[in-house]
């Protein structure tokens, strides 16, 4: 009987597992809105939570467990600098999943993993590629300057 073991398996060896969720929270730490099947973001929200509530102290034994959770410095040191000291004040809920619609494919439940002080970051997708185009663009007008 599993009684009190209610870890969601997501169809993944634990090692696997762990390391999924791992970076899943890191890259909600790095871009603070992560899109995700709603089984996952539900796994990741508790140990996002409970990194930010180890955080909070600011102790460097709470940051060396962290970094041996997570496995990734620079996110560490984001989730120390920026994360913990905004949700100070919060004794918990640090995050909210927001569902979406339904994928297409496999019919799974989409959801939005984000934190819930934070301001939601600004993303322009189009802005690399606008940039990038002009450049170009800027290049050959250049050359038929040249050689005029």
């Amino acid at each position: 009987m599993r009684h009190l073991k209610r870890t969601a398996k997501l169809g993944r060896t634990s090692e696997h597992r762990n390391a999924m969720l791992a970076n899943l929270v890191c890259s909600l730490i790095k871009h603070k809105r992560v899109v995700t099947s709603l089984p996952k973001a539900k796994a990741a929200r508790s140990v996002a939570e409970k990194m930010v509530t180890l955080c909070k102290s600011g102790k460097l034994s709470d940051r060396r467990l962290a970094v041996a959770r997570l496995h990734q410095e620079e996110a560490v040191k984001i989730l120390f600098t920026e994360i913990a000291p905004a949700q100070k004040g919060r004794r918990g809920g640090y995050t909210r999943i927001v569902k979406m619609n339904q994928r297409q494919g496999d019919s799974s439940q989409k959801a939005i993993l984000e934190w819930v002080d934070l301001p939601a970051p600004v993303e322009t997708p189009n802005a690399e590629a606008t940039t990038s185009e002009t450049k170009p663009a800027e290049a050959k007008t250049e050359a038929a300057g040249a050689t005029k």
